[in-house]
């Protein structure tokens, strides 16, 4: 009888293996070159203001479009993914915008700049999903949230690393230099990527792939396992585009909650981004206090995300992140009353940073988790655009609600309030099922098959 052998019950009964923490770090690096590029005109926009004689109102496009291209990015290749395979994806989308960005340098005009930095944003929106996705899917489940939380911090490092090569770059090679090395560096990478990073083994499996090709890669978790002759099974190809899955009705649910935290989510951090420097300052404090204020905003969510994402991996991830975005909003409607006092308002700061930068970064993994394999790079692809969108209106709207003369207090109320109801979204979301199950199905042909224990014992099942 030929043995069946569920692919995510095979990476759950082994230890991580040298293999998969190789995936972990070339992610690690894909995602902190992607947060490197995504900051890179902020650090640049004074010089470029003072090259070009530009106003702040004609350099507002140019931060616009950057944004706009990720989102549109996210829309587009997400569902690419579910057709090609992950690995292909973030081929083409590091390509993408390693590209654009070199091309960027040699711009000669701020109009010309900023259609190039929308063809670099789409890039850098493809492949943090894809990044995301491919991490998650060779993760055993009792680490998934922890690792994946982990890879996704070099974006945080990543966009401070710009800030430290802006300051010594700029300065002796002009702005032009730091879009260079953001375009050289994923071009560099591609060779290293191509050779050493796989597909996906559960896509693979949906796919019908040669037993063969599967075995050799399991066979790169498990050296010692017996995979001679076995059928690989544990993901099922429904039927419908991976876009038109999203609201199946077993999804649809989980997919407008997830929606909505991340447009919430990012609409708050991107306020805050954007706007806490001119607010701290305009308070009466100095520029210098005003930037180490916001980069303890930055620090907040790389030490929240690590912490979050080994908490999730204990305990129900929706409770975690649920609480994670009340004391976010109590944190930032903190800021607003904390500027008298720079221990105060530091550790105000700090704290909106480890909740809420810490929980989006945790959002990401649940909906990894949520989706099945045959729209999962679709499903979080989709989530981060939407949330773009968030970040586009937080960035533009803040001004207003803090020019509207509620004062700091009652303003900082306000923003704080959206992170409250993605927390809402996450205690809704956790009364409804993690993921759906779907049939099982063989890598070999469309005959259901049963999946047996494999190594440790554990009870098969069949998970998207």
């Amino acid at each position: 009888m030929t043995r069946s052998i569920d692919v995510q019950d095979f990476i759950n009964a082994h230890p991580l293996s040298r293999f998969q923490a190789l995936i972990v770090a070339l992610c690690f690096i894909i995602v902190a070159i992607d947060g490197f590029d995504t900051g890179a005109i902020g650090f640049i926009a004074p010089a470029l203001k003072a090259q070009w004689q530009v106003t702040p109102a004609e350099l507002a496009p140019l931060f616009g479009a950057g944004l706009f291209g990720l989102m549109i990015g996210a829309f587009v290749f997400g569902p690419l993914a579910d057709r090609i395979g992950r690995k292909y994806a973030l081929l083409i989308t590091v390509t993408f915008f390693g590209l654009a960005s070199l091309a960027s340098a040699w711009s000669t005009s701020i109009t010309e700049l900023t259609v190039l930095r929308f063809l670099t944003g789409m890039g850098l929106g493809g492949a943090m999903p894809n990044a995301i996705t491919l991490t998650s899917e060779y993760c055993p489940e009792r680490r998934r949230s922890f690792l994946t939380t982990l890879m996704f911090c070099g974006f945080t490092l990543g966009s401070a690393f710009g800030g430290l090569a802006a300051a010594h770059l700029v300065a002796d090679y002009g702005w032009t230099s730091v879009l260079l090395l953001g375009g050289i560096a994923p071009v560099v990478l591609l060779p290293v990527l191509a050779w050493a990073l796989p597909e996906s083994v559960r896509f693979l499996v949906m796919r019908n792939a040669p037993a063969a090709r599967i075995a050799a890669i399991l066979a790169r978790i498990a050296p010692h396992a017996d995979l001679a002759g076995a059928q690989f099974v544990g993901v099922h190809k429904p039927k419908g585009s991976p876009v038109r899955q999203l609201f199946a009705p077993e999804l649809v649910r989980g997919t407008l909650l997830l929606w909505l935290a991340f447009f919430m989510s990012l609409l708050v951090f991107y306020l805050l981004a954007s706007w806490l420097p001119t607010v701290i300052n305009g308070a009466g404090l100095s520029l210098k206090h005003a930037a180490l204020m916001t980069m303890l905003l930055q620090i907040g969510g790389t030490v929240g995300a690590l912490l979050l994402g080994a908490l999730m991996d204990r305990v129900d991830p929706h409770r975690v992140l649920g609480v994670g975005y009340v004391m976010a909003a109590v944190f930032v409607a903190a800021i607003g009353s904390a500027t008298g006092s720079v221990w105060l308002l530091g550790a105000a700061v700090f704290g909106a940073g480890f909740c809420l930068a810490g929980a989006q970064v945790g959002v990401n993994v649940l909906a990894a988790g949520y989706y099945p394999t045959a729209n999962r790079a679709t499903g979080v692809a989709w989530a981060n655009a939407v949330g773009r969108s968030g970040s586009v209106i937080g960035s533009m709207v803040g001004g207003a609600v803090l020019a509207s003369g509620l004062g700091l207090p009652t303003a900082f109320v306000v923003v704080g309030l959206p992170a409250a109801i993605a927390g809402l979204c996450m205690f809704l979301k956790a009364g409804l099922a993690p993921q759906p199950h779907h049939q099982t199905m063989s890598a070999a042909d469309d005959a259901p098959a049963a999946p047996v224990a494999i190594a440790t014992g554990t009870p098969a099942r069949a998970a998207g």
